[in-house]
């Protein structure tokens, strides 16, 4: 797995590269909160080069989320293939985020 973070003025855009599972997710954990304790709260993650998630990965953006609520923050989530989004969309988690076609509209909800 691979983890590209771009800074957008306030916002941060994290882009995903290859599979976030029961290997990948402490890593993914430990990148995404670590940001998030370095004050960010407003995040986009782009999945467009995301090939697989797992419970173990549904929960790392559940904390995130869990995280930015706390502060006030906002996650938005954008560019699934239909395979990610049905993951989100069975596990009901397509219900707990704004998930958006592309990255930039999911920087626009967020601006």
């Amino acid at each position: 797995m691979k983890i590209e973070e771009i800074k957008t003025g306030d916002i941060t855009l994290l882009m995903l590269e290859g599979r976030v599972d029961s290997n990948t997710s402490s890593e993914a954990e430990a990148a995404i909160l670590g940001i998030l304790d370095n004050g960010v709260n407003k995040l986009v993650v782009d999945f467009g080069q995301l090939d697989y998630i797992s419970s173990a990965g549904l929960r790392v953006f559940l904390l995130a989320a869990k995280k930015l609520k706390k502060t006030g923050g906002s996650i938005a989530l954008s560019s699934m293939k239909p395979h990610i989004k049905e993951v989100f969309d069975m596990s009901g988690f397509s219900a707990l985020f704004n998930i958006l076609p592309d990255k930039e509209e999911a920087l626009k909800t967020l601006q």
